[in-house]
C-alpha cells in the first residue's frame, strides 16, 4: 500500500507545515485541518487513512472530533498528538477510541513508525492473512475476510484495534497472552501510554460490545497475573 492519505488535525500552522513535509518526503498524501469542523468535512468527503488528531484545537477539541468520528462509525486509526503528558488525557483519548497516543515534543522518525505500524496492522499484514476464514463460538461469528463481527446475527461495530484484539484472542483459543505480547503483537511497539492501562481500555470497551455481562465475561477472560484470553 502507497501513497496513504494522512489527515493533519493542527491549529499551529508552523507545526503541521513541518508535519507535512515530512509525511510528504515519506510518501504520504497530506490532507491538513486547523479547527475540529474542517477535520470531520474533510474526514467525510476524502476518507483518510489515517488520522493525526491534536487535543487542542481553536473550536472543539480533539476528544470531540475523535468521539464524533467513532460515533458515525469511521474506523480508521486515530493518532492522537497533545503537548499534555498527563495520564488524564491520555485514557480519555483511549476511551473515546483513538488508537495511539504521542506526546509533544516528539522526534518524526518516531511518528513516522508509529504511522506505518497503525497502517500496517489496519490495512496491511492482519487483514491480508486472515483472507476467506470465519472463526465462530456460539453466537459469535468473525468473518476474517470481511473484517466483521457479528453476534446473534447483528452486525457488532468494533474499532480496528477492537477487532484486531479480539481476532488474535480468538485465533489462538485458550492461550493466555501478556498485556505486553499483545501491545507488541497489535501495536508493533512499546506504546507511550502503557501497556496495561491501553490494553484494558480497549478490552473493557471489547467487552461491552460482545458480552452479555461485561462485568462477568463468557469470551474474553481476564487471567490473573498474566493478561487476558478468549474462552472458547
Amino acid at each position: 500500500m502507497a501513497g496513504e492519505r494522512i489527515l493533519i488535525v493542527e491549529d499551529e500552522r508552523a507545526v503541521a507545515r513541518g508535519l507535512e513535509y515530512a509525511l510528504t518526503r515519506e510518501g504520504f498524501q497530506v490532507l491538513w485541518a486547523d479547527t475540529g469542523q474542517k477535520a470531520l468535512a474533510l474526514t467525510r468527503s476524502e476518507d483518510p487513512h489515517l488520522i493525526l488528531l491534536d487535543i487542542r484545537l481553536p473550536d472543539i477539541s480533539g476528544f470531540d472530533v475523535c468521539r464524533q468520528l467513532r460515533a458515525e462509525g469511521k474506523r480508521q486509526p486515530i493518532l492522537m498528538l497533545t503537548a499534555r503528558d498527563e495520564e488524564l488525557d491520555k485514557v480519555l483519548g483511549l476511551e473515546l477510541g483513538a488508537d495511539d497516543y504521542v506526546v509533544k515534543p516528539f522526534s518524526l522518525r518516531e511518528l513516522v513508525s508509529r504511522i506505518r505500524a497503525l497502517l500496517r496492522r489496519a490495512y496491511g499484514e492482519l487483514s491480508l492473512a486472515s483472507t476467506g476464514s470465519i472463526l465462530s463460538f456460539g453466537d459469535l461469528t468473525l468473518d476474517l475476510e470481511r473484517l466483521q463481527v457479528t453476534r446473534r446475527g447483528q452486525v457488532v461495530d468494533l474499532t480496528p484495534i477492537e477487532f484486531r484484539l479480539l481476532r488474535y484472542l480468538a485465533s489462538n483459543p485458550g492461550r493466555p497472552f501478556t498485556r505486553e505480547h499483545l501491545i507488541e503483537t497489535l501495536w508493533g511497539y512499546e506504546s507511550d501510554i502503557g501497556s496495561d492501562r491501553t490494553v484494558d481500555v480497549h478490552m473493557r470497551h471489547l467487552r461491552q460490545k460482545i458480552e452479555d455481562d461485561p462485568a462477568n465475561p463468557r469470551w474474553l477472560v481476564t487471567v490473573r497475573g498474566i493478561g487476558y484470553k478468549f474462552e472458547p
